[in-house]
């Protein structure tokens, strides 16, 4: 994998349009579905409405967000209800964020979020736009990346050094079993995995999930019974293998291959 740009002649004179358009090419050019392992992605012609690119063998569709500088808690993406309306359809993409410097040329970071980590409340319905704006009225939206476990962000690129191929796709099958699930058990499911996090060390007991037990009310309000469900969102994630049972009361989290 290179992570130099390959400069091409393009139509734009800012920065930004020529970067949107070498970071499509680099991606056509080096980024593989992790999906189902395949060789590379195929570039969707331009201006559909969420997705930019495809992979032929598993159809699972990629949009692409670039920028120069480091991702932060959250992300600008498309027309709020089309993105919700989405969520359910084989058809949502995954999500590739990738950073770049245009003074070198060259990526410097990528890591996919795959769409089974989209919910609705990971989705932030922003502020109708002006009256006075081209587009009076548009809605649209943003995705919480702060809410996304940290095992919802597969690294493909960090810090300019490729991970093998073989982790990247141990790591997205990890967690592919959310896709099983309906959007309401995914949330539970991804908000108790987000709890862990917080707690900071790959093994914990149940207590310092129940900790969290306030912020998922806040979530949750018509849920009376938070507990239980902590303890039934636990014993789901040790049965499709996220969690190790240690001792009674006590998980660790399971390691990805190296």
């Amino acid at each position: 994998m290179k992570f130099g740009f390959e400069e091409a002649q393009t139509k734009y004179s800012s920065g930004s349009q020529r970067a949107r358009i070498w970071t499509e090419q680099w991606v056509s050019q080096w980024i593989y579905c992790p999906n189902c392992a395949s060789s590379h992605v195929t570039q969707f012609p331009a201006n559909l409405p969420v997705a930019d690119f495809l992979c032929s063998n598993c159809n699972d569709q990629f949009e692409l967000k670039s920028q120069k500088k480091t991702f932060g808690a959250k992300v600008a993406d498309g027309a709020y209800f089309t993105k919700i309306e989405r969520l359910a359809s084989s058809t949502n993409p995954n999500l590739i964020l990738l950073n770049y410097d245009l003074v070198r040329m060259a990526v410097l970071n990528v890591f996919m979020v795959p769409k089974h980590f989209f919910v609705p409340h990971i989705i932030e319905k922003r502020s109708p736009l002006a009256l006075t704006a081209r587009r009076a009225g548009w809605i649209g939206s943003n995705i919480l990346l702060g809410r996304i476990p940290d095992s919802g962000r597969i690294h493909i690129v960090p810090n300019g050094v490729a991970v093998p191929k073989e982790t990247v796709f141990a790591q997205w099958q990890k967690t592919l079993f959310l896709r099983q699930e309906d959007a309401d058990a995914r949330g539970w499911l991804i908000e108790v995995m987000k709890c862990i996090d917080l707690i900071g060390s790959p093994e914990f007991d149940i207590e310092q999930i129940y900790a969290f037990e306030g912020r998922l009310s806040l979530l949750y309000p018509n849920n009376r019974n938070v507990r239980p469900k902590i303890r039934q969102q636990l014993q789901r994630l040790r049965d499709n293998r996220y969690l190790d049972f240690v001792s009674r009361g006590r998980y660790r989290v399971r390691r990805s291959p190296p």
